[in-house]
């Protein structure tokens, strides 16, 4: 009780209507949240802006938080305080979380315990709030979902985002052979800086013909896509015999051929991190964190936002004209 009397207020994106970036609303009295067990309250340093959170906040998206909401999962930051039975965190830590409970997009966010994980010093905040989303949904798509295996190729199609530089440097230190695309000759260079081993600019009229040349007759054994709805259709031309497409990333409707999936017995597969089991998030927790202490994995930030832009951060991840990294907000 005496607690409640003295909470604190904090600043923090509220959506109160579904609808365009215009519905972000920055207040700044709002309590902050107090952790129930097993649960972290972080103080956040930064947090990561994903597609995802443009869908769900234009009303769109198959899952609808409950109004009014604060939007955002991956922060990075440090521990402020602890709820009962949390044993692994203590005030004071540096962590990076996959989800929050209360919403990211805030001075303070709470988090389930097993959806935190330790910071380690020789990344920064801003780097700590681009590995969550991206690099767990890229594991997933590859290997969980792809089965992907050494020796085998993978295409990522828009791969100068954060998933994308997640999904290159994954399966770069897997072993498997990287082709990536970019709209930009910046973004091909940073692509080929993390893992890729060739670029490809997917502005280019003829690209897909020259991914053919790179890859041969036998074609790509699997695809990370990242905008289903523009490239499934020539996707599916470029895939070996039992190919996959990953769908990650889709904005809307498509029409394929099917038959183009009988003639390689290809598969098209949907990625959806939100439907991982317990056991292969802590499987993805465990690569990543693996990753990061073998020093391979370095995630990419590019462009920054104060919390008061966060708008404008909504409308540029849609609408800019080429991805370099994972975009954050700073706090």
């Amino acid at each position: 009780v005496a607690m409640a009397a003295t909470r604190r207020v904090m600043r923090a994106v509220r959506v109160f209507e579904f609808g365009g970036p215009e519905v972000l609303k920055l207040q700044s009295n709002v309590l902050v949240p107090v952790p129930n067990e097993n649960q972290v309250l972080i103080k956040v340093h930064a947090c990561g802006v994903n597609p995802v959170e443009t869908y769900i906040r234009s009303g769109t998206y198959a899952r609808k938080p409950a109004l009014p909401y604060t939007p955002g999962s991956d922060v990075a930051g440090v521990i402020e305080a602890v709820g009962e039975h949390v044993t692994a965190f203590q005030k004071g830590d540096r962590v990076f979380s996959l989800e929050t409970v209360s919403g990211g997009y805030a001075e303070y966010a709470i988090a389930a315990a097993n959806r935190v994980f330790p910071l380690p010093d020789k990344l920064d905040f801003r780097q700590g709030a681009a590995i969550g989303v991206p690099y767990f949904t890229a594991y997933r798509a590859l290997f969980q979902k792809g089965c992907a295996k050494a020796g085998e190729s993978v295409l990522v199609h828009g791969a100068s985002g954060g998933v994308g530089l997640a999904a290159c440097q994954i399966a770069r230190a897997c072993g498997l052979k990287v082709l990536g695309t970019a709209g930009t000759e910046e973004g091909m260079n940073l692509i080929l800086r993390n893992g890729a081993h060739h670029a490809f600019n997917h502005r280019d009229p003829n690209y897909s013909e020259r991914i053919k040349e790179c890859t041969g007759p036998g074609g790509v054994n699997i695809i990370i896509e990242m905008l289903s709805n523009v490239n499934l259709d020539a996707d599916l031309q470029l895939l070996s015999c039992a190919g996959r497409v990953m769908v990650v990333g889709c904005r809307g409707r498509i029409e394929i051929n099917p038959r183009d999936t009988m003639s390689k017995e290809s598969s098209i597969i949907g990625v959806s991190l939100f439907l991982a089991t317990e056991e292969e998030r802590h499987e993805c927790a465990t690569a990543v964190l693996d990753g990061i202490k073998a020093g391979w994995l370095k995630p990419v930030v590019g462009l920054e936002y104060p919390l008061e832009k966060v708008a404008k951060a909504h409308e540029d991840i849609i609408c800019s004209s080429g991805a370099r990294g994972k975009m954050v907000l700073l706090l």
